[in-house]
């Protein structure tokens, strides 16, 4: 494999995206997306057919600007010796998602429950109306998405929708932005946990109407205010490791290729 390239030859886009990658990464160990150092967190590269994504052997919770690797959106190109054995599935989302900029995959508690019941997805809070009535399901299998075409068959199943659920596996939300997928990820898991607790309520429980899913989605979840979560995303990381406020530009993943 090629030697990585050299800080002089990275974009400014590239290098600032390697620390907003890993700030996504410890966000969503905030939030409780951890399994060891499984799930993954990835991120197009502007301009260009290759993205960022969490090395396989680093977790959420450690992940720096430097346990980041490379890839390429062509499946057929051959992998960082560090890329995640679920490569695939990023690959084949953003070769099917044009629009798609960032994608979290992950075994959250929560959204792995869900997935494993065959509840439909209500609004029974703000988080809920997001992703009421476009939050598929893939049932196909529960193992490791390891090959081209089981990834090729959850992209399909995701379909336009902003997330699907890989039953008794996890999650895989997606993003226009790394902001976007991000903070999704979040409102997807508790979207998830308050409706299973919902489920537990003797009598029932209520969601919201259409009227106001639709009113929710253009307020909550418009752009600014998308951004403005992220922000607190941000903030919540370097309040709780404040080294992270330090992170410089690198050139490529710590261990050696």
């Amino acid at each position: 494999m090629p030697p990585p390239p050299s800080t002089e030859s990275l974009s400014a886009a590239e290098r600032n995206l390697r620390v907003q990658v890993a700030i996504a990464a410890r966000s969503l160990s905030i939030g409780g997306h951890d399994d060891f150092n499984q799930g993954q967190v990835s991120a197009r590269i502007p301009g260009s057919n290759r993205f960022l994504i969490k090395a396989a052997v680093t977790g959420f919770e450690e992940c720096t600007p430097e346990d980041l690797v490379v890839a390429s959106t062509d499946p057929s190109a051959p992998p960082h010796r560090l890329a995640p054995p679920e490569l695939v599935l990023h690959q084949a989302v953003y070769q099917a998602r044009p629009d798609v900029n960032a994608v979290v995959h992950s075994h959250a508690a929560y959204t792995l429950v869900f997935g494993a019941t065959d509840l439909e997805l209500r609004a029974v809070s703000h988080d809920g109306a997001m992703f009421e009535g476009r939050l598929p399901r893939y049932t196909l299998t529960s193992n490791t998405i390891l090959d081209l075409p089981v990834a090729e068959s959850v992209a399909k199943a995701l379909g336009d929708a902003p997330a699907a659920l890989l039953r008794n596996h996890g999650g895989v939300v997606v993003g226009k932005s790394l902001r976007h997928a991000t903070v999704l990820a979040h409102l997807l898991e508790r979207a998830c946990r308050l409706q299973l607790l919902a489920e537990q309520v003797p009598g029932g429980y209520h969601s919201s109407s259409g009227d106001d899913v639709d009113a929710k989605r253009a307020f909550n979840f418009a752009d600014l205010s998308v951004r403005s979560y992220w922000d607190f995303c941000a903030g919540q990381v370097a309040r709780r490791w404040p080294d992270t406020a330090f992170w410089k530009p690198v050139r490529s993943v710590k261990q050696p290729i």
